[in-house]
């Protein structure tokens, strides 16, 4: 996991550590370490192709259904 090191150097004597921590935040998400991290965190077995069509017509209907109640003023 270490991979890529991430450093933070001090502009100069003056600034404060806020704005280091910040910078250092900002890096760490351009990098996208955390994100490979949380993604190597768990590990799903990959789906079947029936298995990804099934849940894609699942999510439309659920859609639909939610969008028609919405048309009919319900929650």
């Amino acid at each position: 996991m270490m991979g890529s090191m991430i450093k933070v150097t001090r502009k100069d004597q003056n600034e404060a550590n806020e704005n280091i921590i910040r910078r250092f935040n900002r890096k760490v998400l351009q990098s996208g370490v955390m994100a490979t991290a949380k993604e190597s965190m768990r590990f799903s077995k990959p789906i079947s192709k029936r298995e990804r069509r099934a849940k894609a017509i699942l999510r439309e209907k659920r859609k639909a259904e939610k969008a028609e109640r919405m048309k009919l003023g319900l929650k």
